[in-house]
């Protein structure tokens, strides 16, 4: 499930279809599924426990939670189309891992991406490839078209010792 703005009501009745149509996913990146989901008040707030599965790195699952405002916090407190850039990662390897085709740049590639607001802000994560220690990193963190966050992130899966194939050969 890709979180556009929140499970409440405003992300469904309001604005569900035609936000739907405003969000498009990077090729090949990864698809959430919710796994948890509890409440944290009276107001209908909520964090949510999402598994995301590397699309290019077999075996390895993260988990990913993040606030979502309820519909009374959200008339409490305006801005009703957006939610709070916080939030978690953890990231470890749930079967044999098999690497494909990944980004070795310092930057990354980027997983996984979804809406936090009705346009512009995005939950995002990054996988870098620590080649020095043999790790894996995961990046979870917010961009904004500006102010951008320093709310973030990180997990890592470390390699060494791991029987890894690397599909296109390991990296020298």
């Amino acid at each position: 499930m890709r979180r556009l703005i929140g499970h409440g009501l405003i992300g469904r009745k309001l604005i569900g279809g035609a936000l739907a149509a405003c969000v498009v996913l990077g090729a090949g990146a990864a698809a959430a599924e919710e796994v948890g989901k509890v409440g944290v008040d009276w107001l209908g707030n909520d964090i949510i426990v999402e598994a995301i599965k590397d699309p290019k790195v077999e075996g390895v699952t993260c988990h990913v939670s993040y606030f979502d405002r309820g519909i009374i916090d959200r008339l409490h407190k305006g801005n009703w189309f957006e939610d709070p850039s916080d939030s978690s990662i953890s990231c470890r390897q749930t079967g044999p891992i098999t690497i494909g085709d990944i980004d070795m740049s310092e930057g990354g590639e980027e997983v996984f991406k979804q809406g936090i607001s009705l346009i512009w802000k995005k939950q995002v994560v990054n996988r870098i490839y620590d080649k020095a220690n043999e790790t894996l990193i995961y990046l979870s963190h917010s961009r904004q078209v500006q102010n951008g966050s320093a709310k973030m992130s990180v997990t890592t899966v470390p390699l060494y010792g791991q029987n890894v194939v690397w599909s296109k050969g390991k990296p020298q």
